[in-house]
């Protein structure tokens, strides 16, 4: 059942992992499929490498397993609280990218220092409040941070974005991270200089985002 998202979310999480936003098990993606209500989920405690079509897993949005035969990505709760307050949302990328989880180490926000920023993550990007992993508060903070935005920092754990399919989430994660380390880079070379709030409004209105 439902080969064609499972191959999506595969060839998605295969990539994610080459490319250093995954590390070992950590992360998580899924695409969520509004019309039928159901995710299509990464499985718990398992290594990207030797994945399988097989190991993924179908569930609603209360976490019961429709099709699969491992447990879903603990974090299941985080992509469920995103689809059901996000209408426009419908793939999910949590990953722990060093520079991006650094500033979720530290609190900080990265501020909007890049034009592109804007298009890709929704400009600056928040922490959402620290929360144990697999709760429902990850979630619950995490869509507040998300407000009129693509990407957010979860406190003290890693990162994500979102988008309307899972190319645009994933195009997104990428961006985030190349944002975050631009930034360190950046403050450590002088003073950063934040584009200006009539710049943001001119790329919001530019990209059609309020």
């Amino acid at each position: 059942m439902f080969e064609d998202l499972k191959r999506e979310v595969l060839q998605a999480a295969l990539e994610s992992y080459r490319e250093g936003l995954f590390a070992g098990t950590s992360g998580n993606l899924s695409i969520y499929d509004r019309k039928n209500g159901v995710m299509i989920i990464t499985p718990t405690n398992l290594p990207y490498e030797g994945m399988k079509e097989k190991d993924l897993v179908a569930i609603n949005l209360q976490g019961e397993v429709i099709d699969g035969i491992h447990a879903p990505s603990s974090e299941w709760r985080l992509h469920a609280a995103v689809y059901a307050a996000r209408e426009d949302c419908n793939a999910v990328v949590h990953t722990h990218s060093p520079y991006a989880t650094s500033f979720a180490v530290t609190h900080e926000e990265i501020p909007l220092i890049l034009i592109e920023m804007v298009p890709f993550l929704g400009g600056n990007v928040r922490v959402a409040k620290f929360a144990i992993n697999g709760t429902p508060e990850v979630g619950t903070y995490a869509v507040e941070a998300l407000e009129k935005r693509f990407a957010c920092l979860l406190a003290n754990h890693g990162a994500m974005a979102i988008g309307a399919d899972l190319a645009k989430a994933k195009l997104s994660a990428v961006y985030l991270e190349d944002a975050a380390k631009i930034y360190a880079f950046a403050r450590n070379h002088g003073e950063v200089k934040i584009l200006s709030k009539d710049v943001e409004l001119a790329m919001r209105k530019k990209y059609n985002l309020d």
